[in-house]
Order: structure tokens, then sequence, then C-alpha cells
């Protein structure tokens, strides 16, 4: 089993080739795998991390192609299910020259919308040191929440550390009262929950990065630290036993798609911990790769091997 699981729903998604242009006048688009939770898995794979993927996909070309990009960057998908009937979700994404694109989901009713919590048996925790969990899974549907929370119960039960992204997808949600409601309860059970400095604004109405903090500091039940996401500012931190610090951000020559930064910092993040780096080590990392993932078109392509990172770092 790997070091890390995640569980997620596994998307393509198609990008726009001309910049600035409507999704509705846009003619030529390339395919990406995308998916929060699955960028971090081929994150973590690509700095040779072992990773268990839990999800499922249609019978469908979308849902072998989704096959194929794990295993290729070697994410095990043994806890991908095959949900034959059912399709694989997608959407398109618009290419901009700054700021972010706009996007159009086609996910409804997805394979992995109608994951159950009986799916979980397919399961198995040994030997996992760290799990990922972002609330677009949670967001799916009613029966994706159940396994969330079921997963995440069996987590704790085994002492095994959670990072919680919120990863606020206000599409997915009845209304926005229920994604604060439902996200702030999940966040409760997250060992270390990172929202983004505009998502903790949303979710808890305080303004800094500190007062964020507190927020999930004093309600939660397992949380031991809390990491606001400054985006090109770089992250602060605040632990329960009341430190705090700020890590300063990279600047990088030209943005080209934010989509994925965030992952990509969890991506850095986890990694760092799994291998005993202390904080400040492992923000630096955080930031780094959340700096190389915008400066590539797909959700995932600018995640870098474990020498390409060493490079990133070693540049002035």
């Amino acid at each position: 089993m790997g070091e890390l699981l995640t569980i997620g729903e596994p998307m393509v998604v198609f990008e726009a080739q001309e910049s600035d242009v409507d999704l509705t006048t846009a003619q030529k688009f390339q395919k990406f795998s995308a998916g929060a939770e699955l960028n971090v898995a081929i994150g973590m794979a690509r700095l040779g991390h072992p990773v268990d993927y839990v999800s499922a996909v249609g019978d469908d070309p979308f849902g072998s192609y989704l096959r194929r990009v794990l295993r290729t960057d070697g994410v095990a998908d043994a806890a991908m299910l095959t949900k034959p009937g059912l399709p694989t979700g997608f959407y398109l994404k618009q290419r901009v020259t700054h700021g972010d694109p706009a996007v159009a989901y086609f996910r409804q009713g997805s394979a992995a919308a109608n994951y159950q919590p009986a799916d979980l048996a397919t399961v198995n925790l040994a030997g996992v040191r760290f799990a990922h969990l972002s609330g677009i899974f949670a967001a799916l549907s009613a029966n994706c929440l159940a396994t969330y929370r079921q997963l995440n119960a069996d987590l704790v039960y085994n002492r095994i550390p959670v990072t919680f992204d919120p990863n606020l997808r206000p599409t997915l949600w009845q209304s926005q009262a229920e994604m604060i409601r439902v996200t702030n309860d999940l966040a409760r059970y997250g060992t270390i929950v990172m929202p983004g400095l505009s998502e903790g604004r949303t979710l808890t109405g305080q303004q800094t990065p500190a007062a964020i903090a507190d927020f999930y500091l004093q309600q939660g039940v397992t949380t031991k630290a809390v990491i606001v996401k400054l985006g090109a500012d770089g992250a602060f931190a605040k632990l329960r036993n009341g430190q705090q610090l700020t890590v300063p951000g990279f600047s990088v020559p030209r943005v080209i798609d934010t989509v994925g930064a965030g992952d990509g910092f969890a991506v850095g993040l986890i990694s760092s911990l799994l291998e005993g780096q202390p904080l400040p080590k492992a923000l630096k990392r955080a930031n780094a790769i959340g700096a190389m993932a915008v400066q590539s078109p797909g959700d995932n392509d600018g995640y870098p091997t474990r020498q390409q990172l060493d490079q990133f770092l070693k540049t002035p």
C-alpha cells in the first residue's frame, strides 16, 4: 500500500488552445487529466512517494485514459473502481493570459459521484502514513459525503494524519450556507487544515490569516495545525501550541494557469512531512511546487520530479 491515500473524482479536462477566448467560441482543445485529489496523487508519485488513489470511473474512453495516466505516473489504481453504465466526468477550461480561467463542468451523475460507503471495503489502510482529503469529493453527492465521513473516521481511528483542503466548489452545493456548514464540520477532523485566504474568509467570516487559523484551531477535534495559503505571498501557519510563522512565496516570470497551484502546495507540504522535514522547510517546498504549477497549462503538468524540484530550489 502507498504512504499516501487520497479519495476524489478523477476527471478529463479539455483546455482551449486560444488565449482569452470564450468557451462558446473556442475551437481547439487539448486533453489533460484533472481533479484536485488526482493532482495531489500524481505530484506525490513524481517525487517518489507511493500513493493509493480511491475513486471510480466509467467503463468508457475517459476512464481508460485516466487509468493510463495514473499508471504512467506511478499511482496505484487498484482502489479505483469501474462502474459500468456511469460516465467519467469531464470539463472544459478557458485559457487566459491573466487571472483564473472560466470552466464548464460535465460531471453530474458520474461514476465517482455514485461511489458508496460500502465501496470502501476495497480500501486497505495498512502502511498508509498520511491521507489527503478535500471538500470536493464530499460535495459530489449525499453518498459521497457519507463515504467521506466513514473514511475520515477510519483514518482518525487508525491515527493516520489527515490534511484537509476545503477546495470550495460553490456550484456543487445546494447553497453557500450548506457549503460553509458542512465544510467547516469536515475541517474539525483534519489534522492539518489548509484553506486559501479567500476560502478562509468565506468559510469563517474572518479576514486575517491568524484569525482564520484561530477559528479552525478552536473548533477542531483532531486539528493540530492550520495553514493559510496566500498565493504569491506564500503561506501562514499556526500550530495548536501557539507557534506561528509566515514563509514567503516565489516570484515566477509568467503565470500561465493558476488551476492546480493549491494541489501542488499540498504535494510539497505532505511530501516534506513524510520525509521528516521541519515545517518551515515543508512550507518552502509547498510554495515552490505551487509556483512551478502556475507556469504550465495542465492542472498537474507543472508538478516536478525530484530533480526538477531540486533545480528550482537552487535557482536564485
